[in-house]
């Protein structure tokens, strides 16, 4: 899985970055990977969807992937991340839209979990237990809406 992890966050992280504000006039804006693409643009959260569900197409389970909201040392804003686990209490790869390598997890010590998800559960910094399910994120749960409407257009 590591070429194919290294591939796919290339690809992403080759797309331009824009804030939300800046590319979609709005604070915060979730877009699909259709939207990212199609813009030629996107923040953080668009680079880790757009690692997430290329890598959910090509056949890893969601059970190996969470999307990571994280606090970035050094910069004042929220960032997300995508985790790869190997196995279930692996130390995860990170895959970053601020840097072409990915490392584990326990090497990315400027990052500092807070929550992270998948298509169906939710997780609290540290825990590998489920705290919730990924529906109860309002905006998780838009951007699931949209890509299903762009799937039937």
């Amino acid at each position: 899985d590591q070429n194919l992890l290294e591939r796919v966050n290339a690809f992403w992280n080759r797309t331009p970055y824009f804030s939300d504000q800046a590319h979609w006039g709005m604070p915060e804006f979730w877009a699909t990977p259709v939207e990212t693409q199609g813009s030629n643009g996107g923040d953080c959260e668009d680079y880790a969807f757009g690692k997430y569900f290329t890598l959910r197409e090509l056949g890893i389970p969601a059970r190996n992937l969470r999307i990571t909201y994280v606090r970035a040392s050094g910069w004042d804003v929220s960032h997300m991340v995508l985790a790869y686990y190997p196995e279930a209490d692996a130390d995860p790869l990170i895959l970053d839209n601020l840097t072409s390598e990915i490392l584990p997890a326990s090497r990315r010590t400027d990052l500092q979990p807070v929550y992270s998800f998948n298509d169906e559960d939710l997780w609290t910094a540290g825990a590998n237990v489920r705290q919730g399910q990924a529906s109860q994120i309002r905006l998780w749960r838009e951007l699931i809406e949209k890509m299903a409407n762009e799937q039937r257009m």
